[in-house]
């Protein structure tokens, strides 16, 4: 019986195939270290061998609250090999929400970068299920360092697992409310690299990759990890804050191919760009983004500048990857171009009927990643798991091109005399003033209780004197009378989760 475990294919093979000695992950900041293929097989395997040496069952799970750093791949591919089920954790949650996730999971080991400590400290308190915590770094008393778990212990081959086996677990990232737990099968990861990483971004041996999305949720994790590793290229990995000055500067010393991003950091390196006047020498051919749908505008002035093209999708934890996608050659911006080779999709109404070309619809998909489902959340697993359909909650429309057009969330969208107002036109309409640099737009309800749009808006630098009337009549002028905003606030950011999106319920939450 063939060993269909996903260590094989992304690690071993990479290996038996006479890639040894090529980097596969390179340290940007930090010790600026490099991890080769062969050393990544030995370390996975020795920290297999530590996790059994700990009593570590099969199917047990080993929590990662882990920085984009050497060690992240090396915990990951080494718990698939040993049969237990990584579970890479958000590195930007408060105490109290580890806290729950710690005990929701109810994982044995749980890894911590040193920098992380002291949030995660205050989490573990009380902790039952929880028999090692492994820092990487300077290590306080009661933890182990990451070197003294895994000293003396034996390399172990990577374990048998068929590919309908659960492998690793994602918890969502909170732009709806409390993260749920996503577990997922070791076949997973190689259908999105045959997809979306082979069919849509044409990855190649010789490309390196940077992903400023971090590796710890499914968009990153594919980018960072899964498709490079499926073709043995490099990826250039960074702990930090991706901040424009910092991601420029790893494009222009690192030269990666491929630059995965979400719209928020496009939107900021483009403002960037364009203060300084021209984007530096680079290396790129291709980027990606997700998360949320990526403005027309940002799209194109990104591609004006920096030449490269941006392959906008929309993915989700629930399906691991991008399922949705423009690609090379075949870039609409504006739009989320067409399903992924590999994948159906479809739009409903409220009633799980087809809707007609140019009306807005649910987004249901199928495909080879979906998710096991949630954990310990049967009800929400029934409503979104509905047979091979997916239900993605996000509302899109289908264009006489056969193109969908994201028109926002389930929750978000709503109507005015009527008719459904997109928010995410209205932003995109908003996001075209030249003094405007990010906007989210909700519903709220006016002095008669109608409900009209709101919208809260980031102004780039220098614009504090943007009068509200003018962002008002630029926006009636763009798409309709009836879609304006009849409120524009002017914040300094917006809340966003780790991933980029746009915490919009947090902004209805203070309407």
């Amino acid at each position: 019986m063939t060993n269909e475990n996903a260590a094989v294919y992304f690690l071993d093979r990479n290996v038996d195939e006479g890639r040894g000695d090529k980097p596969a992950f390179i340290e940007a900041d930090g010790a600026q270290r490099t991890l080769t293929y062969g050393d990544l097989q030995t370390q996975a395997g020795c920290w297999a061998g530590a996790l059994e040496r700990h009593g570590v069952r099969r199917e047990e799970r080993v929590a990662m609250i882990v920085r984009d750093q050497i060690e992240f791949p090396v915990v990951f591919w080494g718990s698939l090999k040993a049969g237990a089920i990584p579970v890479p954790l958000n590195t930007l949650l408060s105490a109290s929400v580890y806290e729950a996730i710690l005990h929701d999971s109810r994982a044995s080991i749980l890894v911590v970068s040193a920098q992380l400590w002291e949030t995660v400290k205050p989490a573990i308190d009380g902790n039952r299920y929880l028999r090692t915590v492994v820092v990487i770094g300077d290590h306080p008393e009661g933890t182990e360092t990451y070197e003294q778990f895994i000293d003396g212990a034996d390399c172990l081959d990577t374990c048998d697992a068929s590919a309908d086996e659960l492998a690793f677990w994602l918890y969502s990232s909170g732009s709806t409310g409390t993260p749920k737990g996503v577990r997922h099968v070791h076949g997973s990861l190689q259908a999105t690299a045959d997809t979306f990483g082979r069919d849509v971004l044409g990855i190649r041996e010789d490309d390196t990759v940077f992903s400023a999305a971090k590796m710890f949720f499914a968009y990153g994790l594919g980018n960072a990890m899964s498709f490079p590793m499926s073709v043995g290229a490099t990826t250039v990995i960074f702990a930090g804050r991706p901040t424009p000055d910092g991601v420029q500067d790893v494009l222009t010393n690192y030269k990666p191919t491929i630059f995965c991003g979400v719209p928020t950091l496009f939107a900021a390196m483009v403002a960037a760009t364009e203060a300084k006047g021209s984007a530096p020498e680079h290396a790129l051919r291709l980027c990606t983004s997700a998360g949320e749908a990526l403005p027309r505008e940002i799209g194109e002035r990104w591609e004006r500048h920096w030449t490269a093209p941006i392959v906008d999708g929309v993915g989700s934890t629930e399906m691991l990857h991008i399922f949705l996608s423009n690609r090379p050659g075949d870039i609409v911006y504006g739009t989320s171009g067409t399903a992924v080779p590999g994948y159906e999709v479809k739009l409903v109404d409220e009633h799980d009927e087809d809707v007609p070309e140019g009306e807005v619809g649910e987004l249901l998909v199928r495909g080879p990643s979906s998710a096991e489902g949630y954990w310990n959340r049967r009800h929400k697993s029934q409503s979104t798991f509905q047979g091979h359909w997916t239900r993605t909650g996000d509302k899109y429309e289908r264009t006489p091109e056969g193109r969908y057009v994201y028109c926002g969330r389930t929750d978000d969208m709503f109507k005015v005399s009527g008719i459904w107002v997109s928010p995410f036109e209205v932003e995109q309409a908003l996001i075209d003033h030249p003094a405007i640099l990010e906007a989210a737009v909700v519903a709220r309800g006016d002095e008669k209780d109608l409900i009209k749009p709101a919208a809260y808006v980031v102004l780039k630098e220098g614009q504090a004197n943007l009068s509200v009337d003018d962002i008002k009549e630029f926006v009636k002028e763009k798409i309709g009378m009836w879609k304006y905003p009849r409120w524009v606030e002017v914040v300094d950011e917006l809340p966003k989760t780790a991933t980029g999106k746009i915490q919009r319920f947090k902004l209805r939450e203070g309407c």
